[in-house]
């Protein structure tokens, strides 16, 4: 005998599941585009709470007036209707020709806010008040007027889970100017995406050791090593003579209150190179790995010493400087 289902628990929201399933549907016939322009087939009216009790009273002065034959109260009645009308075709016409775009979004990392920057462009000649713009369903707004034949930019955050290649979610634009008795809503549904690097570690270890060169490198590096040439600094090492520590740039970092050392970096101790690999990281949990890396990847451009990326299958050959760091960054946040 099989037992009964559980019942549901008392107050339990029946509506929430078809509301999801609703939203799925109503965002899946809308297509992906990072500038929307809000025309009359896209914007929806609706009264608000306000406006339905305003409804109400407005019928019960109706019906006391007709009752009474009072003609004052006809006045009064049909003047309140009269600037309802007006504020619905003034709250309709606020959103109603508003043009909007997406800005590409900042990676960002993991535990941090993504933040989506949305410029608003004002072609009428009247400035538009209280736009609002929030995460579909979030209830977290962000108001601000679009000045007339202008633009304003609106900030629009979410947290995202984890790292990787996050789609940006759909955002509702909205006004209740000027009365609060109607909502004007529009549904956009953004085609960009952000990137979410790991969460960098926060005490990590200091960066492992060089690896040997092979092939012709490590026979140029033999070859100069007589000459003593210097090429570049590198991060401090235990053991380095003090002939080969930059004093300057010690005290440098002294007066900034770090006690970060670096020292000359010579073509014999180029002859190993710096590797940042996920098997050097010594932690047993994937993502925690990931975490030293991106920690590692930060210090060692920090330095500004050359460095290369092994992690997820793939190898990024050692360099520095801005472009190479985002593309360590962008392997480790897609591995």
């Amino acid at each position: 005998m099989t037992s009964p289902a559980p019942a549901r628990p008392a107050g339990a929201p029946f509506t929430a599941p078809l509301r999801a399933r609703i939203d799925r549907w109503f965002l899946s016939r809308r297509p992906p585009s990072d500038t929307l322009e809000l025309t009359q087939r896209n914007v929806y009216i609706l009264p608000t709470r306000a406006g339905w009790m305003l409804a109400v009273t407005l019928l019960l002065l109706l019906v006391a007036s007709i009752n009474y034959q009072l003609n004052l109260g006809y006045l009064l009645t049909f003047l309140l209707a009269g600037c309802v009308a007006v504020g619905m075709h003034v709250c309709h016409g606020t959103l109603r020709g508003l043009a909007l775009r997406l800005m590409p979004p900042e990676p960002q990392y993991a535990g941090s806010a993504a933040v989506f920057r949305i410029v608003l462009t004002n072609a009428r000649r009247s400035t538009r008040y209280g736009i609002g713009l929030a995460v579909h369903r979030s209830g977290q707004w962000s108001w601000s007027d679009v000045p007339a034949q202008g633009s304003a930019t609106v900030e629009v955050a979410i947290q995202p889970g984890r790292r990787g290649l996050h789609a940006a979610p759909a955002l509702t634009a909205e006004t209740r100017f000027p009365l609060g008795t109607f909502r004007v809503w529009s549904v956009w549904r953004p085609a960009a995406q952000v990137l979410v690097y790991p969460a960098p570690e926060a005490n990590p270890p200091p960066l492992p050791e060089g690896e040997p060169l092979a092939g012709p490198a490590a026979a140029m590096a033999a070859r100069a090593q007589i000459a003593g040439e210097y090429d570049g600094v590198r991060a401090y090492r235990r053991g380095d003579s003090r002939k080969l520590v930059v004093w300057k740039r010690a005290a440098q970092a002294q007066a900034a209150g770090s006690d970060e050392l670096v020292s000359r970096d010579t073509q014999q101790a180029q002859r190993t190179q710096l590797w940042l690999d996920a098997q050097h990281a010594g932690l047993p949990e994937a993502e925690a790995r990931l975490s030293r890396l991106c920690a590692w990847v930060l210090m060692a451009d920090h330095l500004g010493v050359d460095y290369g990326l092994r992690a997820g299958g793939r190898v990024v050959q050692p360099s520095q400087g801005e472009a190479h760091r985002r593309q360590c960054l962008e392997v480790l946040a897609l591995c």
